[in-house]
């Protein structure tokens, strides 16, 4: 995932996260590897395209291929989803794009392999029914010195990508207060939230070996930072989004990451001094973008300032405006963006369907929402 020269973009990749529900009651329960065996697609080796299980028995997750385009993107976000929507179907259960479980039978057991076994060892009652979900962008970069320079750059506005993809609102069969809950319950764990700034990559990399020689990680690829460099893709990793409700929501991630992507890049080349953030603000707009919204305040990291969080998405519009011009997106980016702001984010949306009609009725959107062939938007 590098630099593109047919369109002179930068190539993208999209990992989603899903969960699995009883069409009968509601409610996440297990059945990952019956989907998994079903869905006859594992995950590559090279570039982790395909099918595989996640953290808990009732999760499944999902990669795309490297793409170029967004209709690329689109494409196999549909493809991918078709799939496992059959799969789970053919198992009697439902696959559901929700940053949470809305409902769940119980704690599903945690998923087979070595590694899920020892999240569960070291992270004990924190993760034993830790049902949440995430879209995570890929941008590609030439390096890894320049994947923490984007980093750094970007800092600023991952709080305003939360705001626009907040999607798990009820978790347990509770509005939990806010727009993202999944955002709250990762917060628990070391190396969550706003990334720090790092200077270079050598200093990044001594900082996770250090967290997981104490112990806080199981090793180099269990970050919770917003944003980081792969440790394993040539990409820069945006970790920020909640499940994606729809292929559009993961489409319009992937377009502004990969603008982000883009404006950092020419900045760097064009000596334009870095901003600064206050990480106290940082923190602060992290936990106001995940208790609202769009639909409240939030806080510039940079001027320490309370802002509309409308205005902030304003801002970031501006910001890659240049960037979404260079690669053709501004066209596409402006109709996915009028659809937020006309039905609502994924947040909006299932608190309206709980008002008609409760936890099933939240159910049956998601179940809708998930499968792009049954879900249109006008």
């Amino acid at each position: 995932m590098t630099r593109d020269g047919n369109t002179g973009g930068l190539t993208m990749g999209v990992e989603e996260e899903f969960l699995l529900a009883d069409p009968a009651t509601a409610r996440a329960v297990p059945g990952a590897r019956a989907v998994l065996r079903r869905a006859h697609h594992e995950a590559s080796a090279a570039d982790g395209s395909g099918y595989k299980a996640e953290f808990l028995s009732s999760q499944v997750e999902s990669a795309t291929g490297v793409c170029t385009s967004l209709e690329e993107v689109r494409r196999e976000l549909a493809e991918d989803r078709a799939r496992l929507v059959d799969a789970a179907r053919e198992e009697g259960l439902l696959l559901l794009s929700s940053g949470a479980a809305v409902l769940s039978d119980g704690r599903p057991p945690v998923a087979e392999g070595e590694r899920f076994r020892r999240i569960s060892e070291l992270f004990a009652d924190i993760v034993d029914d830790y049902q949440v979900c995430g879209c995570h962008i890929h941008v590609g970069v030439p390096d890894r010195e320049t994947a923490v320079a984007v980093v750094n750059r970007v800092r600023r506005w991952l709080p305003t990508l939360l705001a626009l993809s907040v999607n798990s609102p009820f978790c347990e069969g509770r509005d939990r207060g806010y727009a993202s809950w999944r955002m709250m319950e990762q917060l628990r764990f070391p190396a969550a939230g706003m990334p720090p700034r790092f200077p270079d990559a050598a200093f990044h990399d001594a900082e996770v070996e250090r967290l997981v020689s104490y112990g806080a990680l199981i090793d180099d690829r269990m970050s919770f930072w917003l944003m980081r460099p792969s440790p394993w893709l040539p990409t820069v990793e945006f970790r920020v989004a909640d499940a994606a409700a729809t292929v559009d929501d993961a489409v319009l991630q992937a377009a502004l990451g990969r603008a982000l992507v883009r404006r950092a890049l020419a900045e760097l080349e064009a000596g334009v001094p870095e901003p600064e953030l206050d990480e106290r603000a940082a923190r602060a707009a992290v936990w106001a973008a995940a208790r609202y919204g769009l639909r409240g305040h939030g806080v510039d990291p940079v001027t320490r300032a309370r802002v509309p969080a409308g205005e902030l998405l304003d801002s970031l519009l501006r910001h890659v405006a240049p960037a979404l011009e260079e690669t053709g997106d501004t066209e596409a980016v402006r109709g996915l963006l009028e659809v937020v702001r006309e039905d609502g984010t994924g947040a909006e949306r299932q608190r309206r369907a709980w008002a008609r009609g409760g936890p099933r009725a939240v159910v049956e959107l998601l179940a809708a929402q998930t499968d792009a062939r049954e879900h249109k938007r006008a």
